[in-house]
């Protein structure tokens, strides 16, 4: 890995351990859809996982685009945010998890989110794991970086 991978690896791991909401983008028939998620990532950064009801408008369209971005930043609210805050946007998949894997990811989901056990547990909720692809994060207002963690044809190469 070299240092400047480095860096933009470690920027991303403070903005994502920093937080604990992202906005999610999920859509369906052309039409964007966002929500406010929990969420919790691997320490490689290869997959973040959230969780939903099954009988909300992000799982169904999910089950008919599984493509997705993730939106988490470090805003205040303030005017310092044109120069402080940064913003990690996650693009990728979501992809079905296994019994075994479904275990796992809610273990992780939980560590960092053990007050929603109730509704994670709960037989209406599942988990979802997306599959990453590319992180941008952007701060001091327009300086970007990227980091491609898959060979996979990019939406945005």
């Amino acid at each position: 890995m070299q240092s400047g991978e480095t860096d933009v690896r470690e920027r991303i791991i403070q903005v994502l351990e920093s937080q604990q909401l992202g906005v999610l983008a999920t859509q369906r028939n052309g039409q964007p859809y966002t929500s406010l998620m929990a969420f919790a990532h691997t320490p490689d950064l290869t997959r973040i996982v959230v969780a939903t009801g099954r009988a909300t408008r992000k799982h169904t369209n999910l089950l008919e685009q599984s493509r997705v971005s993730l939106l988490i930043d470090t805003r205040s609210n303030t005017e310092k945010d044109f120069h402080a805050a940064a913003a990690v946007t996650v693009i990728g998949e979501v992809v079905k998890l296994s019994e075994e894997e479904q275990q796992t990811y809610q273990s992780l989901y939980l560590r960092h989110h053990p007050y929603l056990e109730r509704f994670v547990e709960a037989p209406s909720t599942t988990m979802l794991l997306i599959k990453v692809r590319h992180y941008l994060i952007v701060n001091r207002f327009q300086n970007v970086m990227e980091l491609h963690l898959s060979d996979e044809t990019d939406i945005f190469a």
